[in-house]
C-alpha cells in the first residue's frame, strides 16, 4: 500500500465525516490486523503500525517482523476494505453521538422531512431526528419542508446509526427563545431563575437582572410586547407569565401566583411547603383553571404551595392539635410546635426526620419510632375514611342525580298533560260546528227538491208551444192544417232545431214528435183545433 495514498484517505475522511485523525489511523491499523488475522489465524499475534508522519507500515507476526509484500500478498486487500469500512462508520457515528450529546438541551433548526404514524422526521446537519408524538405541542400540526425549531432530548447509538430524539414540550425550548429573541439575556445582564412549563397551555418564568436600571420583566417583554410575542408565536399561543425572581420566598410566591392577591404566606421550613392565606373570591385565581397556575408555581418556586383562607387554616391547626396530642408519647406542648412547623396531618408526621422530633421533643429513638408508628396506622386509617367518604359522596350524588332525572320527567308528563287536555275541548268546539253545517245542508236539500218542479212545470208548456209553432209554419206555406204531414213537412221539421236534435231528421220522425205533442195535450192529431178555426 503506498503510503502518500495512506495520507491522503486519512485526510480525505478527516475533512468529509470530521473524523480526527488519530481516529482513522487506528481504525485503519484495526483493520489490517483483523484481515491478518483471518489469513493467518486468530491465535496469533499480530501488529501493525502506520506511521503519522510518512504513511509508511509496518508489521510483526509472532515478532517476526512481516516485509512490505508479505503483508501485500497476505492480507486480502478486499477484505482489509471492508472492515476498514466498517470501522470508519464506527468512528463516524462515535463523533456523531459526542457532537448531539454535547447539544442535549440545546437549541437546534431543522426541516420536517416526513411524517409517519404522528411521528414527525427532521433534517438536521449529518443525520436526521425524530420528534415523537409525546414531543410534539398538544394542538400544533406542521406541514413537509416546514422549518421548526426544538430542543435536543435524547441521543442514543442503534447499530451503526445514531438517533437523535429531539423535543418541543420541554422548558428549555421556552429557555432557549428568550435567549435568542432578547439581547440583555443573551448579554447576561437578565438572567433566567426558574421556568416551569405545562406544554401547549401555560409557561412561567422567573427572571432577575443584575443590573438595577434594567427592569427584567420590561426587557423581556419589549415594547408593546414585540418581544414575547415572537416567543409565543412559536409556541403556537402558548400563554407565558413573566415573573420577577426573588431569593425571598415571602415575595417570589405572591409573584408566582398572580393575578391573585394573597393575605399570608406561612412557610413551613421542615416540610418544605408554604401555606399560602387569601379570601374567597381569590381562590379560583390562585389556583387557575386545572390547577395549573398554582401547580406552576409549585414547580417555579420549589415549594409545595398549599391555598386556604383563614377559616380553613384554624380548622386544620385545631384538629391537627387534638389529634397529635392523642397519640401515646406526644404532649399537648410538642402537639403544639408540630403543628406550628407546618405538620397538619399524620401523613406529614410519618415522614417527618426522626432527629428532628427527638430535638423537638427530647425524646428517645424508641419514643420517636413509637410515635412514628401510631401517625403511620392514624394515617392509613384517616385514608380509608376518606376513601369510604368519597365513596358515599359518589354514591348520593349519583342518587341525587337520579332524582333529579325522574322529577324533570314527571314535570314533563305534567305539562304535557294539561296541552293535552286544552286540545280536546278545542276539538269538541269543532264538531258542534261541524252538526251545525249539516242542518244547514239538509235546509239546502229542499230548496233543490222544491225548485226541480218548477223546472217540470215549465217543461209541458214548452211541449205545448212546439205544436202551435208548428201549425202557424204550415199556414204560412198555404197548406190546409188537417192534411198529413208530407215530405216538405219532414224536411221543415228537419232543419228545425228539433229535427237537427233528434238526429233522425226526416218525415216520420217530425210526424211523431208532433203526435207525441198532442197527445200529451189531450187532442187528436187529425182534429182542427178550435182557436184555429175561429182564426181562419
Amino acid at each position: 500500500m503506498d503510503p502518500n495514498e495512506v495520507l491522503r484517505l486519512v485526510d480525505t475522511i478527516h475533512r468529509d465525516k470530521n473524523i480526527d485523525k488519530a481516529v482513522v489511523f487506528e481504525g485503519i491499523e484495526a483493520a489490517l490486523v483483523s484481515a491478518a488475522k483471518k489469513h493467518f489465524g486468530e491465535e496469533e499475534e499480530i501488529e501493525i503500525t502506520i506511521n503519522r508522519e510518512n504513511g509508511s507500515i509496518t508489521g510483526t507476526h509472532n515478532g517476526i517482523p512481516l516485509q512490505p509484500d508479505q503483508m501485500a500478498e497476505r492480507i486480502g486487500a478486499q477484505m482489509a476494505k471492508q472492515v476498514m469500512i466498517q470501522k470508519i462508520r464506527e468512528a463516524e457515528r462515535d463523533t456523531l453521538y459526542e457532537e448531539y450529546e454535547e447539544q442535549i438541551g440545546q437549541l437546534v433548526t431543522g426541516v420536517i422531512q416526513r411524517y409517519e404514524g404522528g411521528t414527525g422526521y427532521v433534517a438536521l446537519p449529518n443525520t436526521e431526528a425524530v420528534l415523537p408524538r409525546g414531543e410534539q405541542i398538544p394542538g400544533e400540526t406542521h406541514h413537509v419542508n416546514e422549518r421548526i425549531r426544538a430542543t435536543v432530548y435524547e441521543v442514543k447509538k442503534v447499530g451503526s446509526r445514531v438517533r437523535v430524539i429531539i423535543s418541543r414540550t420541554k422548558p428549555q425550548l421556552v429557555q432557549r427563545l428568550f435567549e435568542q429573541e432578547i439581547p440583555e439575556i443573551g448579554e447576561g445582564v437578565v438572567e433566567i431563575r426558574s421556568v416551569a412549563r405545562a406544554p401547549g397551555y401555560r409557561t412561567k418564568i422567573a427572571v432577575w437582572s443584575s443590573d438595577q436600571r434594567i427592569d427584567s420583566v420590561g426587557a423581556c417583554v419589549g415594547v408593546r410586547g414585540n418581544r414575547i410575542k415572537n416567543i409565543v408565536d412559536e409556541l403556537g399561543n402558548e400563554r407565558i407569565d413573566i415573573v420577577r425572581y426573588s431569593d425571598d420566598m415571602q415575595v417570589l410566591i405572591p409573584n408566582a401566583l398572580q393575578p391573585a392577591e394573597l393575605d399570608e404566606v406561612i412557610l413551613c421550613q421542615m416540610l418544605g411547603r408554604a401555606i399560602v392565606l387569601l379570601r374567597d373570591d381569590q381562590l379560583s385565581l390562585a389556583i387557575g383553571r386545572r390547577g395549573q397556575n398554582v401547580r406552576l408555581a409549585s414547580k417555579l418556586c420549589g415549594w409545595d404551595i398549599e391555598i386556604m383562607t383563614r377559616e380553613e387554616l384554624d380548622e386544620q391547626i385545631e384538629q391537627a392539635v387534638v389529634g397529635f396530642a392523642s397519640l401515646e408519647g406526644v404532649s399537648d406542648e410538642l402537639a403544639e410546635r408540630l403543628v406550628g412547623e407546618g405538620f397538619l396531618s399524620y401523613d406529614d408526621l410519618s415522614v417527618i426526620e426522626p432527629d428532628d422530633l427527638m430535638e423537638m421533643g427530647e425524646l428517645t429513638e424508641e419514643q420517636v419510632g413509637q410515635i412514628v408508628q401510631q401517625a403511620e396506622r392514624a394515617a392509613e386509617e384517616a385514608e380509608r375514611r376518606a376513601r369510604e367518604q368519597r365513596r358515599n359522596q359518589r354514591e348520593q350524588d349519583r342518587l341525587a342525580a337520579t332524582k333529579a332525572q325522574k322529577e324533570e320527567a314527571e314535570d314533563a308528563e305534567d305539562a304535557e298533560q294539561p296541552a293535552a287536555e286544552e286540545e280536546q275541548p278545542a276539538a269538541e268546539d269543532e264538531q258542534p260546528a261541524a252538526e251545525d253545517e249539516q242542518p244547514a245542508a239538509e235546509d239546502e236539500q229542499p230548496a233543490a227538491e222544491d225548485e226541480q218542479p218548477a223546472a217540470e212545470d215549465e217543461q209541458p208548456v214548452a211541449e205545448e208551444e212546439q205544436p202551435v209553432a208548428e201549425k202557424e209554419q204550415e199556414q204560412s206555406a198555404g197548406e190546409p192544417l188537417g192534411a198529413p204531414l208530407g215530405e216538405d213537412g219532414g224536411r221543415r221539421l228537419a232543419d228545425s232545431p228539433i229535427g237537427s236534435n233528434g238526429g233522425g231528421g226526416g218525415t216520420e220522425h217530425g210526424q211523431a214528435d208532433v203526435s207525441k205533442a198532442v197527445a200529451e195535450d189531450g187532442q187528436d192529431p187529425d182534429r182542427v183545433p178550435p182557436d184555429a178555426s175561429a182564426a181562419e
